[in-house]
């Protein structure tokens, strides 16, 4: 039987939203950028990180899967079709910590709030 090893999230803008979900999500981080790393992408003519064409965040438990953004060169133009749904023990705050940290609100509805990544994509925030 398969396991869940990669979300990979098409976008404009990896670097940025990378930091943004390694934000939302407890136990994530975007993955540190080694001199080997460093050598790669200067390999491909970039050298600064934030132009880094795929950024991973990764999860500090091997049991939770990894999340990849990468650029894409179409926007976004219709309703994204998959979308993760963090949840909060205290919805209203982890919104307002959403919105601060680059999210938009979009509407509230009976089980939570649906947001807005930085990038336009929908994500909702419920309790538990």
């Amino acid at each position: 039987m398969a396991r869940l090893r990669d979300i990979v999230f098409d976008c404009d803008r990896p670097a940025s939203l990378a930091r943004f979900w390694a934000q939302v999500l407890e136990d994530y981080a975007v993955a540190p950028y080694d001199d080997a790393e460093l050598a790669r992408l200067r390999g491909l003519g970039i050298e600064d990180p934030e132009d880094d064409p795929t950024v991973l965040v990764e999860p500090s438990s091997h049991m939770k899967p990894r999340l990849w953004f990468q650029k894409v060169a179409e926007g976004k133009i219709v309703k994204n079709r998959v979308h993760l749904d963090p949840s909060a023990a205290d919805v209203d705050e982890e919104v307002r910590r959403l919105v601060a940290s680059g999210a938009r609100e979009l509407h509230s509805h009976a089980t939570g709030v649906t947001l807005a990544d930085p990038e336009g994509s929908e994500f909702g925030v419920a309790a538990p």
